[in-house]
């Protein structure tokens, strides 16, 4: 009797920290947040991704609207092509704008909507026309740098 209620309780211990691995593997993936409510897609083109990745989370207000589903390159343009599933109960105006934020100083990258004054919502299929590229902390740097350098040669 002993015997199976030793087997029983490690048997629960074994269940709950295979619970708990797929639990941080979901949230490590990214894929904690499923929903599985109707959406729509759209698409955006910009310049420079940084570490943007899919299923990345798309935000207006701080409240997640959608995620990144897909990112492409042009080699037309010369830009990323990133396609974002938005949820349908958030209506966006033609006009929105998309930028490419940071959560905190060096946290994941996650897409900005900021809502315009259209009075016609996107649909799916639509294009934001604008965005702002991420801000690459390399190229502020080496611009940084580089105006020092100058800025001492002028001294000279």
């Amino acid at each position: 009797m002993q015997r199976k209620s030793l087997d029983l309780w490690v048997g629960m211990f074994v269940l709950l920290g295979a619970a708990a691995l797929v639990f941080l593997a979901l949230k490590a993936g990214n894929m904690s947040s499923l929903s599985f409510a109707p959406t729509y897609t759209v698409t955006t083109r910009f310049d420079n991704i940084g570490g943007l990745k899919p299923r990345a989370p798309v935000k207006s207000a701080g409240v997640v609207v959608g995620r990144v589903a897909d990112i492409r390159f042009d080699d037309k343009t010369y830009q990323a092509l990133v396609t974002l599933s938005l949820e349908s109960n958030y209506k966006f105006p033609k006009d929105s704008s998309a930028k490419i934020l940071t959560s905190g100083l060096l946290g994941e990258q996650y897409i900005g909507l900021e809502p315009g004054g259209d009075t016609n919502n996107l649909a799916a299929g639509d294009r934001i026309k604008m965005t702002q590229s991420a801000v690459v902390l390399e190229n502020l740097i080496s611009q940084f740098l580089y105006s020092k350098a100058a800025e001492g040669k002028e001294g000279e």
